[in-house]
């Protein structure tokens, strides 16, 4: 047996791109349909989607350990865990949360300072973008006298029908990249149907910039143009709508706090 695990099933994409960046994607042996990064992984067999998987190909991998994400694979897990394999199921919800796991799965493959590395490097980038630590931009709105001047309202919108705003970690990386979210009461909580707004509450707390990145589908600014009464919305009057494709800022991973804190900082910027 090897020492680490050296045939990983990643039934997510993140853990998967944190595998590659790691220098340790050879280890990687089956991954989600819906992986996009790095495109080199999607040579692999893919083995899932993302609440249910095909369990005869995870089968014949023979994987020593499986990496999951979040209760909505608890029953996928349950399964391999019954087959006998070896599985983490992470559930980072937050930017630090989002760090630690990079940090954990460079420890379950024996590449501990790789991974803290890995972390810290994507640190400073966001400090970069922040101007200032990045804990400190998120901590921010705690302290409204330490908050930076001119920050636009900024309301993203992770679904359209039902209308759905930002989970946790896409909402601090909107506050790192200069922005105000319009529903931080909401953050906090995981499940999508728990940050379902009512439109009439983002007309009345108008948003200066929307960005919408729809899992699966592209963004069509004419649905967001056409609701009743958004014609009164800043953003809408001043054609400040803009996309985000989901496997930048939606995959709670290294493509969120690189590539999606990258873009929300370009958008927020353009009219700081």
């Amino acid at each position: 047996m090897a020492r680490y695990p050296s045939r990983i099933v990643c039934l997510t994409e993140e853990t998967t791109e944190t595998l590659y960046l790691l220098g340790e994607g050879d280890r990687v042996v089956g991954v989600s349909g819906y992986t996009v990064r790095p495109p080199e992984a999607r040579q692999k067999p893919k083995v899932s989607a993302f609440i249910n998987a095909r369990f005869d190909k995870i089968d014949a991998l023979k994987p020593d350990l499986v990496l999951a994400f979040s209760d909505l694979q608890a029953d996928i897990a349950r399964e391999l865990i019954r087959r006998g394999y070896p599985v983490y199921t992470f559930n980072q919800r937050s930017v630090a949360e989002i760090l630690q796991m990079i940090r954990v799965v460079g420890a379950l493959v024996g590449c501990a300072d790789k991974g803290d590395a890995l972390a810290s490097d994507l640190e400073r980038g966001l400090d970069a973008i922040a101007g200032r630590p990045w804990r400190e931009a998120i901590s921010a709105r705690a302290c409204p006298a330490e908050a930076p001047q001119a920050r636009r309202r900024v309301f993203f919108e992770e679904w359209d029908a039902p209308l759905i705003s930002g989970i946790r970690w896409v909402e601090e990386l909107v506050e790192i990249a200069g922005g105000d979210p319009i529903f931080p009461e909401l953050r906090d909580k995981a499940l999508g149907k728990d940050r379902i707004v009512d439109p009439a509450a983002v007309i009345a707390r108008d948003p200066e910039i929307i960005v919408a990145s729809w899992c699966g589908k592209a963004m069509k600014k004419r649905t967001i143009v056409e609701r009743p009464g958004w014609d009164a919305i800043s953003a809408v009057r001043h054609d400040r709508i803009h996309e985000i494709k989901s496997t930048y800022i939606l995959q709670p991973g290294p493509a969120s706090l690189t590539e999606g804190v990258r873009q929300l900082h370009a958008i927020i910027g353009r009219y700081t």
